[in-house]
């Protein structure tokens, strides 16, 4: 591990703003007072441009949202003209090297590690000029060498003052950096960037990390560096945080608190502002009491994607020939107002064009047609074929841990009614088409009642259904409202959905191996990250030991294993294990 810089040494780099004289923006404050405006982008996930790669198309969401790099550019490029150039900066807050093919094509198929080529994301975020990047939990991903990489490419500085060096604790990056701002017609402006990212990563890339970093808490490493900016002159101090705002963490043990952005903001004297990201909330504004002071520190997340740019603005005072921050407030703009800029896009042709090709090339051979029409009231081949790698992958990780010889069971959800994997060739497109979340993959312990309680409320999903009335799909499913995407099924064991019995009472047999499942029984169970977190708001799952966390993506995985395999065969997956029935009669 090669230390960028001695802690000691303490670490500064100082970067001017450019030395051309900026027009003034409108409401630019008068006399003695300054504006500065600061930029915010977060949890970009490798959206380079406006374009979703598993439809095959221009991205849109049921809100109509945009992503990008290349729409962030055409704001950024707004807020310049505006402010004046001078009087700006732009930051990230982490998660820009891994979550499209993009990312995946230039750190797996054609690895920039091997090529030598610029990999996509910095070369738009260099084309764009950031002045400060900080590091996200899945910059880690795809290993220590592939994220090196990147950092040389960056002209940005690259921070992570709380990721430091397993042997000697040294920061293993940047830890900050002081810019400073060359306001027209004022003494200039010194503004620290403090970077933080998620102790979490210790737990999601274990494999990739162990023995060579840590990741120590956010407060305390705050609470040193802070302190040695202001001692550097910085007139401004920032926290750029890859964590969420919440104080809570999706992991259990002695690891650091993986969402503490707020807490930061609350304990640490001498913080301005805290620009986070790893929640992919909107957060325009929000404004925290330091304990120690009462001053109100700045908090603002500019969602996910490029979807929005949060805009901070600092009114400054001088006082005593030092800059003072009088004011400051913050908002998030929307992405989807501006059209893409033409720079951008230009730059990244020919790497978007590599990874279009990609994505809708075939990787495997599929024996028959799997259709997911059905799946949300009957057990389907395709849903199984989740099930399957789920299983495979959480069995595969447990090989020498005490869970080894726990049962593996797998939750899946029918995401999507129109998937198919056609019979003949079926491309990465197809098998995203069946995944279309990001979804990452975790296993938990649960016992055989917990399981029990787990069904009982995925099954609240189906309208009460009396024997003899008549059965249709359409008004049987989706009771109260509940989406597909909260119909959980469950591979690994065998049970029937009594939908003539009230919610709370519906699950029928419930066996593994052709016995009756115990209350006590012990399983292992594989789920995505979204549902073991409390999303749908499922029993249990969210309170129980976690036991597999390697951050892979799900939808990665089935790609990646259908390409091993070359051939989809249902007779190799597909064990049909659950049923809706009334009184022991199957419906359909």
């Amino acid at each position: 591990m090669r230390i960028h810089r001695s802690a000691a040494a303490v670490l500064v780099v100082t970067v001017a703003a450019g030395l051309a004289a900026a027009t003034p923006a409108a409401g630019e404050p008068a006399g003695r007072d300054v504006r500065i405006t600061v930029m915010e982008t977060s949890d970009l996930h490798g959206n380079a441009l406006n374009w979703d790669y598993f439809k095959n198309s221009e991205y849109d969401d049921s809100a109509h949202n945009d992503v990008g790099l290349a729409k962030v550019s055409t704001l950024v490029n707004q807020i310049r003209a505006d402010r004046g150039r001078a009087n700006t900066m732009l930051v990230d807050s982490g998660d820009t090297i891994q979550g499209t093919p993009l990312d995946y094509y230039y750190a797996r198929v054609e690895p920039v590690t091997e090529t030598g080529e610029t990999h996509p994301m910095a070369k738009a975020m260099n084309a764009i000029g950031y002045d400060a990047v900080t590091l996200g939990n899945h910059e880690f991903n795809y290993g220590l060498p592939m994220l090196a990489t990147w950092v040389r490419q960056m002209k940005a500085p690259v921070l992570g003052a709380n990721a430091v060096d397993a042997r000697t604790g040294l920061p293993a990056y940047l830890p900050f950096v002081l810019k400073t701002m060359k306001v027209k017609g004022k003494r200039p402006v010194k503004v620290g960037v403090l970077g933080l990212t998620n102790p979490g990563i210790a737990i999601w890339d274990k494999a990739n990390v162990e023995g060579k970093l840590r990741f120590t808490d956010l407060v305390e490493s705050a609470r040193f560096w802070v302190p040695v900016m202001r001692l550097l002159g910085a007139d401004v101090v920032m926290v750029t945080a890859h964590a969420g705002d919440n104080g809570m963490s999706s992991y259990q043990g002695d690891i650091p608190v993986e969402n503490a952005s707020a807490m930061v903001a609350e304990e640490v004297p001498g913080i301005d502002a805290v620009l986070f990201g790893h929640a992919h909330n909107d957060v325009p504004e929000r404004f925290v009491t330091n304990k120690a002071t009462g001053r109100q520190v700045l908090l603002t997340e500019p969602g996910r994607w490029g979807q929005r740019l949060s805009v901070v603005d600092f009114t400054l005072t001088e006082s005593r020939g030092r800059w003072k921050v009088a004011d400051k407030s913050s908002t998030t703009l929307n992405t989807n107002t501006v059209p893409d800029d033409p720079k951008i896009t230009a730059l990244l042709a020919d790497q978007h064009t590599a990874t279009v090709d990609y994505v809708n090339q075939p990787v495997a051979r599929s024996t028959e047609e799997l259709s997911a029409a059905t799946s949300r009231y009957a057990d389907t081949a395709i849903l199984d074929y989740i099930q399957q790698v789920q299983t495979e992958t959480v069995s595969a990780a447990l090989a020498g841990t005490p869970q080894a010889d726990l049962p593996v069971l797998s939750i899946a959800a029918p995401f999507s009614r129109t998937a198919v994997f056609p019979e003949g060739e079926v491309s990465v497109r197809d098998i995203a088409g069946l995944y279309i979340y990001d979804n990452t993959l975790e296993a938990v312990t649960l016992t055989g009642a917990r399981v029990k309680d787990y069904l009982e409320y995925s099954a609240k999903y189906f309208n009460q259904t009396p024997v003899g009335a008549p059965v249709d799909p359409e008004t049987l499913t989706n009771a109260g409202g509940e989406p597909d995407y909260n119909y959980d099924v469950l591979s690994g064991v065998t049970y029937d959905v009594d939908i003539s019995k009230p919610v709370g009472s519906r699950i029928v047999g419930l066996a593994h191996d052709g016995a009756a499942v115990t209350p006590g029984q012990e399983f292992v169970v594989a789920v995505n990250n979204y549902r073991r977190s409390g999303g749908g708001g499922f029993p249990h799952i969210s309170e129980v030991p976690v036991v597999y966390n390697a951050q892979v993506e799900i939808r990665q995985a089935l790609i990646d294993h259908a390409a091993a395999a070359g051939t989809i065969d249902p007779a190799t997956f597909f064990v049909p294990n659950w049923r809706l029935v009334r009184e022991g009669e199957p419906v359909f």
